[in-house]
């Protein structure tokens, strides 16, 4: 998390938690300082507040991705108590003592960031850092952060807690990875082995796995696995100016489901430079929370694809949109070749190699 472009408040309510809201400014100046206006001075680096603090926390909370609270620990807990919904909505919450003594980690401490801010303050205030999650205290391998930094996505979180106990507890974990970075451990724990084939970590004694796919796969062995998916495939568009939102979707969801393949790890759609942009094609990408990329004309031509077509180039000045746009942009491996869905749609889809 680049925690400067995040939106991040700090409340005190006291004399001594405003002048350390002050400092934390100094080091971070995108961050807004909140303390209540019955210690109203000229100081404009201060947003000063009228309502309750209880009033004005449970607004903090609510519009933040995270929230440094300068006073005691036991206030803030009961405060936010209510207010609480599940770590993947409710920000980071970080206390700071009234003498920056200690530096404490409250809330959403790994995928809402409260234990890499906790680090960072500490390091800023000269302060003691306190972050109590298991895997951040015996230094293994955070399950649910395995590779967030790179765009991975869990695909199904309810195995999360079940192999995150296994880590901790320091019970054998297996790791088999097809796509996506391949650094994203420097040490492996040594409860925790990579293995080079799916059938070879099944067959171990492994507790539990961490599985690293675009692929859709199937059988018991994932009642025990936590499958996270890499941005790792990119899928190529020929399309008519008409052709619709549904229509591409439909299209897309076959060719998954035919190559057994993820939609949570497609990284773009991608597709001829038009005059125009296709509408279906902005719109499906906003649906789906995807970038669609353009590629021009001259560049796809340069590209030698295995189904080139003369009725397509006829029309687009190249023998390859599809596929060779999902080549082009990918950088990598065809896997899904040419699919055609008269009249309007072809689809094709590649591989990032990393």
């Amino acid at each position: 998390m680049i925690f400067n472009v995040e939106k991040i408040s700090v409340l005190a309510i006291t004399k001594n938690g405003v002048n350390i809201g002050l400092r934390l400014k100094e080091h971070f100046p995108n961050w807004e300082i909140f303390a209540p206006s019955k210690f109203l001075n000229d100081n404009k680096e201060i947003i000063w507040y009228s309502e309750s603090t209880s009033e004005k926390l449970v607004e903090l909370f609510k519009n933040n991705n995270a929230l440094i609270c300068l006073f005691s620990l036991g206030a803030v807990i009961r405060l936010i108590a209510p207010h609480l919904k599940d770590k993947k909505t409710d920000p980071a919450v970080i206390v700071i003592d009234d003498k920056i003594n200690f530096v404490i980690s409250v809330l959403s401490g790994h995928l809402g960031g409260a234990n890499e801010l906790t680090q960072i303050i500490a390091q800023k205030l000269n302060s003691i850092p306190v972050i109590t999650t298991a895997a951040d205290v015996n230094k293994t391998i955070a399950v649910d952060l395995v590779g967030k930094e790179f765009g991975w996505k869990i695909d199904d979180d309810s195995t999360v807690t079940k192999i995150s106990a296994h880590m901790v507890n320091e019970e054998n974990i297996g790791i088999y990875q097809e796509v996506g970075k391949i650094n994203w451990c420097k040490e492996l724990p040594k409860n925790v082995k990579i293995y080079h084939s799916l059938e070879e970590m099944k067959n171990s004694d492994a507790k539990g796995y961490l599985i690293i796919s675009d692929r859709i796969l199937e059988g018991d062995f994932l009642k025990n696995s936590v499958v996270y998916r890499p941005p790792s495939l990119v899928v190529g568009i020929g399309l008519h100016w008409d052709t619709s939102k549904e229509i591409i979707k439909k299209g897309l969801d076959f060719c998954l489901q035919k190559f057994k393949l993820s939609e949570k790890s497609i990284a773009k759609l991608v597709s001829i430079k038009k005059p125009e942009d296709v509408k279906g094609l902005v719109d499906i990408g906003k649906e789906m929370g995807i970038t669609v990329e353009y590629v021009n004309r001259e560049d796809l031509a340069e590209i030698s694809a295995p189904n080139p077509s003369d009725t397509v180039k006829a029309f687009e000045g190249t023998s390859s949109v599809s596929e060779a746009a999902a080549i082009k942009v990918s950088g990598g491996k065809l896997i899904v070749e040419k699919q055609k869905f008269p009249p309007n749609l072809t689809i094709a889809i590649a591989r990032i190699l990393d």
